[in-house]
């Protein structure tokens, strides 16, 4: 039997989530879920399903979860592309990806940071709506659990006819049986996320357009691809970002502690560091120096840090400092 109403329709008759994120935070984890909670312990009909390429971290995911009125058939296996509430489980795709395409003045955006409502509007360029940020990620570092359970917790809040115990009860099915001794964290996380997030309401006032949503299609196909997969674009990695691949953590370079030996140059897989010719003061020959790094080809994966002679690179939280400043370009 279906317990309460659904607070809005699109013109299918169906209340629509969209969860963008990259592989390894658990986003299609948490659209099981939370299709589970509202099908399973609400009664309602609905459907979910993910899209990702390659099953490897820092790869794009979006998982889709539609809700109907139980007597109504699903008939749709289209991905969402106007939804009521749209999750970012990395705000860094932003720069990437235009996740925010379709998400109109009425919809919610609960997303993964540690930026003020206001803050996550100006830095998504929404047209307006209701914004929810939540700090997932140091949650899930204090907690010591993933952060989707965060997100689910914060996704909860704010749809409201979603029974909060139905959405307990579907993460214990789920992730009960597998990690039972992660289950009480996994709750706390859950209640964290449910009750630390902030919301601000923004009314569009023409400072940034509705985008609206685009079918993303590839420039090649197999009617003008380069025969033999011939690389047409000498040095075409200045476009690489490898940004959203990083899942909180950066290498943070200490340049007082380096002794400039190239031991993290050589580990690292992306050459994001910046080595210049200079004059020693000490012998006046010309070595190379170590200047940092640049973040735009850092994915995180903290080599560097592992080989460091004189921890003159740390291990640090990337929301505790302002890349941006502190990145050296190539």
């Amino acid at each position: 039997m279906q317990k309460g109403s659904l607070p809005t329709k699109n013109q299918f008759g169906f209340y629509e989530v969209r969860l963008e994120s990259i592989g390894g935070l658990g986003a299609n984890v948490a659209g099981k879920i939370i299709a589970e909670a509202g099908i399973v312990g609400m009664g309602f009909n609905g459907s979910n399903f993910a899209s990702y390429g390659s099953e490897k971290k820092g790869t794009p995911v979006s998982s889709y979860i539609r809700y109907c009125d139980h007597n109504q058939q699903v008939r749709i296996n289209s991905p969402i592309i106007e939804p009521h509430i749209l999750g970012i489980f990395h705000e860094n795709l932003v720069a990437r990806l235009p996740i925010t395409a379709g998400v109109n003045s009425m919809a919610t955006i609960v997303i993964n940071t540690d930026k003020k409502p206001l803050q996550a509007r100006e830095y998504l360029k929404l047209s307006g709506g209701k914004v929810v940020v939540i700090d997932a990620l140091k949650i899930a570092y204090e907690e010591k659990v993933k952060m989707n359970v965060v997100m689910i917790g914060a996704i909860t809040r704010v749809m409201e006819f979603i029974d909060k115990d139905a959405m307990r009860e579907a993460i214990k099915e789920t992730l009960g049986k597998k990690y039972h001794n992660q289950l009480e964290a996994n709750l706390r996380g859950f209640e964290a996320g449910y009750d630390l997030l902030e919301l601000d309401e923004f009314e569009e006032d023409g400072r940034f357009p509705f985008i609206p949503f685009q079918e993303q299609r590839s420039q090649w196909g197999y009617e003008n691809a380069p025969i033999g997969g011939i690389i047409v674009e000498v040095g075409n990695s200045i476009v690489k970002n490898n940004q959203t691949s990083r899942q909180g953590k950066i290498p943070l370079f200490h340049e007082d502690r380096c002794i400039h030996c190239g031991m993290c140059e050589t580990t690292c897989p992306d050459y994001c560091f910046k080595f210049i010719d200079k004059e020693d003061d000490k012998t006046s020959k010309i070595l190379m120096f170590n200047l940092g790094l640049d973040y735009q080809f850092c994915k995180g994966c903290l080599r560097c840090v592992d080989v460091c002679p004189v921890e003159a690179l740390t291990e640090e939280l990337e929301a505790e400092h302002e890349v941006e400043k502190i990145t050296v370009k190539l």
